[in-house]
């Protein structure tokens, strides 16, 4: 197979799932966790340098206060998970907003744990606006996520044809698969489909 060297990771469907548990919908993101370490292991196994994983944006902020805390305190374990393992991790989203988990702020500059070797990128209290730079229409000087590089293949789960603001300049040339599995039903099964997928696709740049 041709492996990616990047992967962007949309782990959408945690409410939805959570509605089919009979949960209430906060309960699906700590459901989350688990299923990011175990992808974070396969994509070290299968040699990919370099994963990026949607958080939550700024539009999210705007559920209702009892979600928002719950998947602020997901991300917030998640990141503290991976800071245990061999990564150079950052954590990118608009720090100046109250809704910006006071405990991920030491992770926004990149930082190598354990012995490094595979990029991590965790957005959180994102937003495509806030990366450009975006005011009064005109785009900022210098990309907020710069140091991101571009991505080969998008991974959605929940069954959503659509990037949701992810990266939009790093995704501009991104193939893109879909999964219509929940996020917490994730096995890696899916991931083996999606690069045997990407394996078949004509990836030209424009050339």
């Amino acid at each position: 197979m041709r492996i990616p060297k990047h992967i962007g990771i949309i782990p959408d469907g945690n409410r939805r799932w959570a509605l089919g548990k009979g949960m209430e919908k906060e309960a699906g993101y700590d459901n989350g966790i688990s299923p990011g370490m175990v992808l974070y292991h396969l994509c070290r196994k299968l040699g990919i340098n370099e994963m990026t994983f949607y958080g939550f944006t700024v539009d999210n902020t705007k559920r209702p206060s009892i979600q928002r805390e719950a998947f602020s305190k997901a991300c917030v374990k998640a990141v503290e998970e991976l800071s245990k393992e061999d990564a150079e991790l950052l954590v990118l989203g608009k720090t100046t907003s109250a809704m910006f988990p006071e405990e991920l702020k030491p992770y926004t500059n990149r930082h190598q744990f354990g012995n490094g070797g595979m990029k991590i990128n965790f957005l959180v209290n994102y937003s495509w606006e806030w990366d450009l730079g975006l005011q009064d229409g005109a785009i900022g000087p210098k990309l907020k996520t710069a140091d991101v590089s571009r991505i080969d293949l998008v991974i959605r789960w929940g069954g959503r044809r659509r990037l949701s603001g992810f990266l939009p300049v790093q995704s501009v040339y991104s193939d893109m698969y879909v999964i219509d599995d929940y996020w917490p039903d994730f096995t890696p099964q899916h991931v083996y489909d999606a690069i045997e997928w990407y394996s078949r696709q004509d990836v030209t740049l424009g050339g």
